[in-house]
């Protein structure tokens, strides 16, 4: 199968599971700029258009029954900041249940004595997905969520830690919901700068309502590609410099 009957594919099957058309262009956007970096067909890193698109249909499954005392809060990051702030919240005792429709992290704390987490982003699309599960699996680690091509899973500090896993008084809950890095303010500063500037001309009467939605996913577009060649160069730097420190 072609790249581009892949993603025809592929936003079909968006399309039917009820994804909105303005996040099908952007996750489309990232795939393609992902498949760029790697030289990978879509198929390979993927798997079957079909199958990969059910991931993206609604929100995350409930986790069944919780308890009605626990606290509840749903954040999100972009790709350069996720996995510190994980690493912030998991030791505030936040546990992430999963990942909703727009790549929010859905999390929990449970009353009294909460337990510390440790969290972890690996690249799951494809033929990967096998062998990272068959790799973390027997250390502890749960997948809590997916997004895109990554996987993100969890384990109690507990389990590393011992008794020192566990938080007697954890903090209140954060305020916030929204957590960018200072590349992903600067990315969503260019794209509301377009987006900002067709509005304008939609209004004035200067551009038409087809133009002004062909601006808006433009720029989501160009945006993700952006991050996605960013957050591609950031995980090549970090594998150069683990391999110099094991040699």
């Amino acid at each position: 199968m072609t790249t581009d009957a892949y993603f025809a594919e592929l936003t079909d099957a968006l399309r039917a599971a009820g994804v909105p058309e303005e996040q099908i262009g952007r996750t489309t956007a990232e795939l393609r700029g992902h498949l760029a970096e790697t030289g990978t067909a879509p198929e390979e890193e993927f798997g079957p258009a079909g199958a990969f698109a059910a991931r993206f249909g609604g929100l995350a499954p409930a986790p069944g029954e919780p308890d009605e005392a626990a606290e509840h809060w749903t954040w999100t990051a972009d790709l350069f900041n996720d996995r510190r702030m994980l690493a912030v919240h998991g030791a505030q005792g936040w546990e992430v249940e999963g990942l909703d429709g727009l790549g929010r992290f859905v999390c929990r704390r449970a009353p009294g004595v909460a337990l510390a987490w440790e969290y972890r982003r690996e690249v799951t699309a494809g033929h990967r997905r096998t062998r990272v599960l068959d790799e973390l699996t027997p250390e502890g680690w749960e997948l809590c969520g997916e997004w895109l091509v990554y996987g993100y899973f969890k384990r109690p500090r507990a389990a590393t830690a011992g008794p020192a896993g566990t938080l007697e008084a954890p903090p209140a809950a954060p305020h916030r919901w929204l957590f960018l890095s200072r590349r992903g303010k600067a990315v969503l500063a260019a794209w509301c700068v377009l987006v900002g500037g067709a509005a304008a001309a939609f209004f004035i009467g200067a551009l038409g309502a087809p133009g002004l939605a062909i601006v808006i996913a433009l720029a989501s577009a160009l945006s993700a590609v952006y991050t996605s060649h960013l957050e591609t160069a950031a995980g090549r730097a970090r594998q150069k410099a683990g391999a110099a420190d094991r040699g």
